[in-house]
Order: structure tokens, then sequence, then C-alpha cells
């Protein structure tokens, strides 16, 4: 694979599934460079047996291929309305934002129901199929253009007094909270509106509402939740007449990572929280309540008595009586880390479907309120959603071949319905990744994967370091390894103590301590790599990462000094600026590496950076908030005072996403510089040194 080939990657939305079971629906997503942007639409993928089977070479015929449902420039976000009438979706046109439409099951022409100033985030359907609540960031006066001929640059000052106050991504958070509405979904096979002219707009000429609303074309919504913070995961109860959701409404709430369960008439009034009896301090991630309605299900991480202690944490499951009482864990959050998404889709009358990180793997399990656990779909893939409508599971994935498509489960079959990554795979060529477990120096089993070249070696190898450090690398189709494989490097990729996927113990066994066995594992990984594999050439190494993959490479490189050149990413690289310029300083590096200036220093790259002996390309965003630009800024100019060969790549308009969302143009310019610096200091047969 190469950087020209990344708008072949289609990502697959989480399905949304008839109630029927004769098809499902997704959004496809793809880089565009045309564009510069992220442009999809919906497809339909029919589900019966005589539908697409690609376990069947013969599986396609015409009438019950995958197609194209919608031709929007960016449709995402597929729910059918509970009686199977209608689908729900956002729609954002070119350089606009994500607003709500509807359009009849059987087709037709697409309505819209929105004009959110800073778009519609999410939305679910009542049991009824009659009402809608949506997700929708509300700006103040005057903020976010909401005042004609007032930009940016123009606006009031803010006063801060608060550690909570912006969030990678989305810039200030509290002038603009996450609030619910509601609206009621017109018949869509009524006469539609227009817009009025002439006479009619003067008389509308003095009204506060924008046209279209004052018109009338659009349904009214009502707010139903005015706090200044977010509202999350709104989900109808059972019978249609409560709203609950997820949000940090307590006293003290700037001084926690707390959330809860709140619950409000879906007809209005003042949120009630819903507490369990028995739970401490959580971090709510999701709540729904079961289709029988005698039950709530909740994800939540315990987060100790300070309500900080985030480290590692895995997600669990609890469910309680809807009516109020003692919560029961459903897993154990010791050995299962249902993070996946912070996701429950409902099926049955008490069941749940999550996702579960189980060792570079997400697996799909259900588990019922009243007690029984079924994994459903486990293996070398990566579950990203699943739903059930008709007696048919479907579920979305990635693995070693396909950047997303869909399957559905029929029993212990699992029969793929699609096949969207099949002209990457013929254009651009995929590696398939080999799976290793080698030990550490103490014997600690390190699990991790190869993604080789093509043709023989030795071959130059690159040492790659996830993010998180609470993540996990897999074995699914991965950008960054195909284009680095692409290129005549063999890519080493594990997931060392600190990861997730493998426990909460293996998880937090670098809180206070990082650096420590985490560097260990990854470099033992890299030495029983190259001795076990002949084609790997161990005198040409190179060791990348980004964001805490950042933090680790430029750490190694003040102990190690075998790499010919090294890249640090969006790095964590201070912990002591980090501190009052990250978005999670507050928080964060207090509890990674302990609150003190001693703790701090002993495990922060900038505190030996005197020690670097590696040329070391850093990189950078300019709207990174999460790691803010400075630990960049900081790091290449101690680099360059002490003679070490760099370089400072900066991305304007982006953030600590870049990699992952960034724009396609500056995704492809970064892959290409990163080639760039390989080929000037680890060059391979496919990518040369540059000739003078």
């Amino acid at each position: 694979m190469k950087s020209e080939h990344l708008p072949l990657l289609n990502s697959v939305s989480a399905p949304a599934v008839h109630p029927d079971g004769s098809r499902a629906v997704v959004s496809v997503i793809r880089p565009d460079f045309d564009a510069d942007a992220y442009v999809g639409q919906l497809w339909t993928v029919p589900l019966g047996p005589d539908g697409p089977d690609f376990n069947n070479p013969d599986f396609n015929s015409p009438d019950q291929k995958p197609r194209r449902l919608t031709r929007g420039f960016r449709d995402t976000a597929p729910d059918f309305s509970p009686d199977g009438r209608a689908l729900g979706f956002l729609r954002a046109a070119a350089g606009g934002k994500p607003q709500l439409f509807v359009v009849e099951a059987a087709g037709g022409e697409p309505q819209l129901l929105t004009a959110a100033p800073l778009g519609v985030s999410s939305f679910t359907w009542s049991p009824d199929s009659t009402s809608i609540v949506f997700s929708a960031r509300t700006p103040d006066e005057g903020r976010y253009g909401s005042v004609d001929g007032v930009g940016a640059g123009s606006e009031d000052a803010r006063l801060i007094t608060d550690f909570q106050y912006r969030m990678n991504g989305l810039g200030y958070t509290a002038d603009k909270p996450l609030q619910l509405f509601i609206l009621e979904v017109p018949q869509l096979g009524a006469e539609p509106k227009v817009a009025p002219a002439g006479r009619a707009l003067k008389a509308l000429g003095s009204a506060a509402e924008p046209a279209e609303n004052a018109a009338g074309l659009l349904p009214a919504a009502k707010q139903l939740t005015t706090a200044a913070a977010d509202h999350n995961g709104a989900s109808f109860s059972a019978d249609g007449g409560t709203i609950y959701f997820t949000a940090a409404l307590h006293d003290g709430r700037d001084t926690d990572l707390v959330s809860g369960i709140y619950a409000i008439p879906a007809a209005g009034g003042q949120p009630q929280a819903v507490l369990p009896a028995n739970t401490g301090r959580q971090s709510i991630g999701a709540v729904r309540q079961s289709a029988d309605g005698q039950w709530l299900f909740f994800l939540a991480q315990e987060l100790g008595a300070s309500g900080r202690d985030f480290v590692a944490r895995n997600t669990a499951l609890y469910a309680m009586p809807a009516a109020g009482g003692e919560a029961t864990a459903l897993s154990d959050a010791e050995t299962l880390d249902l993070s996946g998404g912070s996701w429950i889709e409902l099926r049955g009358g008490a069941g749940a479907l999550v996702l579960n990180n189980a060792r570079g793997t997400v697996e799909l399990h259900e588990f019922l309120a009243t007690g029984g656990h079924t994994v459903l779909l486990e293996g070398n893939r990566v579950v990203t959603g699943a739903a059930e409508g008709g007696g048919r599971l479907v579920a979305s994935f990635s693995d070693s071949t396909t950047a997303g498509d869909l399957a559905v489960l029929e029993g212990a079959q699992v029969r793929r319905l699609t096949d969207f990554s099949a002209q990457l795979r013929s254009v651009a060529g995929i590696s398939e990744p080999q799976e290793l477990t080698l030990p550490s120096a103490d014997g600690y089993p390190v699990h991790g994967w190869l993604v080789k070249p093509a043709g023989p070696g030795p071959h130059p190898v690159l040492l790659n370091i996830h993010g998180g450090p609470f993540a996990q690398f897999s074995g699914a189709l991965f950008d960054e390894a195909q284009v680095y494989a692409g290129a005549g490097y063999a890519v080493l990729m594990c997931n060392p103590r600190g990861s997730a996927g493998y426990g909460q113990e293996h998880g937090r066994s670098i809180k206070e301590r990082m650096g420590t066995v985490d560097m260990q594992d990854v470099l033992a990984f890299l030495d029983g790599a190259v001795e076990k594999f002949e084609d790997l050439d161990a005198a040409n190494v190179g060791i990348m990462g980004g964001s805490y993959g950042g933090y680790l490479t430029a750490w190694t490189i003040s102990h190690d000094h075998r790499f010919r050149a090294a890249i640090v990413e969006r790095g964590f690289l201070d912990p002591v600026s980090f501190t009052g310029s990250s978005d999670i300083g507050w928080f964060f590096g207090g509890e990674y590496t302990g609150p003190s200036a001693e703790q701090m220093a002993a495990q922060s790259p900038m505190a030996r950076v005197e020690h670097v002996r590696t040329p070391s390309l850093v990189i950078h965003s300019e709207e990174d908030l999460r790691c803010p630009v400075e630990q960049g800024q900081r790091y290449f100019t101690a680099l360059k005072q002490q003679g070490v060969e760099t370089g400072f790549l900066v991305f304007p308009g982006e953030n600590h996403e870049l990699s992952r969302s960034g724009t396609p143009h500056h995704r492809k310019q970064r892959f290409d510089e990163i080639l760039k610096w390989w080929a000037r200091y680890l060059p391979s047969a496919t990518n040369p040194a540059p000739q003078p």
C-alpha cells in the first residue's frame, strides 16, 4: 500500500437492521483527495438466505448485491425506526455540519428535520417511532457564529475558572455543551412544505428564528436539558415515557472524572439522578433500559476514592432493576474490558450486546440481566458494531484483509456479506500480519505482530509503538503498517505491559513507573523477532510512535542508541508542562507518573533529552490539545541545541487525531514525509536514499 491509496480505505459503520430482518444498512466512508474531506453514503445489504455470501465465490445474484442507497456528500449513522417504516441518518454537505434526515424505508427523497448551528451529534428513535431525541452542541449567544458579523477573533473574552474547559477536537466546551432535544417525526408521505416567498417572506422578516424554522418547514425541536455540561448517550425507556442519559451533573464534578445516570420525562422536566445502591465512584459510559423494561444496563469504570484513578481501569457491564436498587456486575472487570465503543445494543427481552477488547482483537459478547454470558463472535478480527432484527444478528468488523465489512451470524457460522476492501487488495496489495508471542527479559509474554514486505530480505525494521497507553494494536488491517511494509520495511507492533486487552494487572503495571517494563517489553519483542527471523536486518532498525508511543520512543532513544533514526509524533514528552497545557493534563500525568515533581522528572523524556543521540523527526499538529504542540516544540529545540539531527514537521488545522482522521491531504503528506525521513536514515530497496 502507498499513501496515494488512502481513498481505498472504506470504513463501515455499525449496522442498522430492518425489524423484519430482510436487510441491513451501513454507512461507508472514505478519504477523498479531491474534496480533501471524508465522503460516503449509506449502503443497503440484503440479509436473506439468497443474499450475498463471500464464502461462496458464486454468491452474487444481481438482485441481491449490496448497493448504494443514498447519494449525499457524507451520510452516516443509519437507524431504522422500530416500526420499520423509516430510516433516520445524519447528512453533512461539503463544509457543513451534520443534520438529521429521515427517509421512507421503502425509498424516496430524504427529509431534513434539523438546522442545528453546530450540527447533530447523535439521535435515537422512540419505541413507537413517532419521536426522535437528538443531541447537539448549543452555542452561547455571541459564540461560534451565532451573531452575524461576530467571528471567532471578535468574540468576547472567556473567563476560565474550571479545570475542564476544553477538549481535543472540540476546543472550548463550556460555551457549547451537548444538549438533548426531542421532536415529533412528520408524516413522510404528507404534502411537502415550501419556503415562503414574496409577501409571505416579507411578513417573516422580523422573525427571530431562521426563515425555514419560522415558516414551519422543520419540525419544532424542544430542548430537554439546559445544564452547562455534556448530556451523552440518550436512549428511551421501553415504554417511551423516559429518556436516560449520562452526564456529570454532581457537585464537585470539575475535580473528578465521575459521571452518572440520569432520567428525564420525554415530555420534559428536570433530570433525576438514577443511583445504584451499592456502587462506588464510577465513570458511566452508556446506559440502556432492557427491551422488557425490567432492567437498566450500564457500562462503568471504577475510579477509586478520589474519583480520578482511571489508569487501566477495565469497563464492566452492570444491570440494576429499572425501579431502583442494587446493581449487579455482569462481567469481570479484571479480565474483560467492555469499553469497545462505550456502546450497548439490546437483544431479546433482557439481553445486551457489548464489545470486549481481548488480546489485540475486539469480540462481540451477549449478557443477560438475569445471568448468562455468551461470546458471539471472536477470532482475529475487530468487531465495531452489531444489531439484530427479525432474528438475524449482523456485525460490522475489520480484519487482516479488510478495513471494514459486514457479516451475518448464523449459529456458529459467519456469513460475510460485503467486500468493501476488494479494490484496496487488488490495487494496493495487503501484507498479512504474522502473530507473535515473545518473552520479555523477565520471561513475561509479549504479544504482537510482524508485517513483512514482499520479497526476500534482509529487510530494515521499524519498531512501531501504539498510543494510549491503555490501548492495543490488533491484527486488523492497519494503514500505517501497510504503507511502511509497502515501502520495504518489516513492521513490528506489540502490546507491552500498560496496554489494554490483557487484564487490569497488565494495564496497571506501569502506573507510577512509566518507561520501565513497557520499554523492556518493546525492546525484548524487537530482540526476539530479529533473532527469530533471519530476513530481518538487526543492524538497520528504526523506532516510532505517537502520543504515548511518542513518549516511549523518546524515552527509549535516551537509553538505547541502536536505532538508525526515530520519529516522535504528538508525544507526551514533559509531564510538568503537560499539567497546565493539555486538555487532560490536570489529572493524566499525576495519575500515570505520580503527582510529585520528583516522580514526574524521573519518568520524563525531556528530563533525559541530553542523552539522545538518534536522529529524530518530531511531528505535531498545531491544534493538538491532548499533547499540545509545545511538547514537540520544546523537545525539537532541545535536540537541536545539543546537535542531534532533527526536524519538526508541524501540521496546521489538525489536532491529536491527524493520523486517523486528519484531512486526506495532510494524511498523505504525513506518510510521504515519514518515508522521506526513513529514506534518509534507514533506506530500503523500495524507499531508497535520496541522491545527492
